[in-house]
């Protein structure tokens, strides 16, 4: 990826996640994290990660980001009312910025591993493929010297990953039908 490219990619990101705090609207704020994740995705496309980007669009960008849209209206939220400052919520905001950049330089401060990426050779493929079943499409394209990325993924998560997957998605509908059960007007 050209750097010029990351550099925009990257202040398209940032530019959408201050918005995101600095707007009082929801839907303002909803629309700002769109951008974020378009921003997101160029990065996975610029790194090669084709699918994932792609996946960051459709999923992430497409539906998760119009169900928030809904749920928003549906609430009918209106624009923050400006309340009183106090200290509480800047002496948290100041602790947590402090926690990160503990983080960050400890992180920062040691020296990364001089390691590459393994050689994508026809035998270290070959290899690869005793892993999964002979009449699989993963061994079979590993087998002809291709990396079957989509079946990977496809193949991890819901072989290792199945159960979160299936939580995250029960919990998805809970917390939407809770949203549309409280966003109903009660008649009196």
């Amino acid at each position: 990826m050209p750097s010029y490219l990351f550099w925009l990619f990257a202040t398209v990101m940032l530019i959408g996640g201050v918005a995101v705090v600095a707007f009082r609207n929801p839907v303002s704020s909803a629309l700002s994290v769109v951008t974020c994740f378009v921003g997101l995705a160029g990065l996975f496309i610029g790194l090669s990660a084709f699918f994932v980007g792609v996946i960051q669009i459709l999923v992430y960008t497409g539906a998760v980001m119009v169900l928030f849209l809904f749920i928003i209206m549906l609430l009918d939220l209106k624009d923050e009312a400006k309340r009183a400052n106090s200290i509480a919520p800047v002496a948290g905001g100041i602790a947590l910025v402090l926690a990160f950049v503990v983080q960050l330089v400890g992180v920062l401060s040691k020296p990364l591993p001089n390691q590459a990426a393994p050689v994508l050779d026809k035998a270290s493929m070959a290899a690869a493929a005793a892993g999964f079943p002979e009449k699989g499409k993963i061994a079979e394209s590993l087998n002809e010297g291709r990396l079957p990325d989509v079946h990977l993924i496809g193949h991890t998560l819901f072989t290792e990953y199945n159960l979160p997957l299936q939580v995250l998605g029960v919990l998805l509908l809970v917390a939407t039908v809770g949203v549309v059960v409280l966003s109903k007007r009660q008649v009196d």
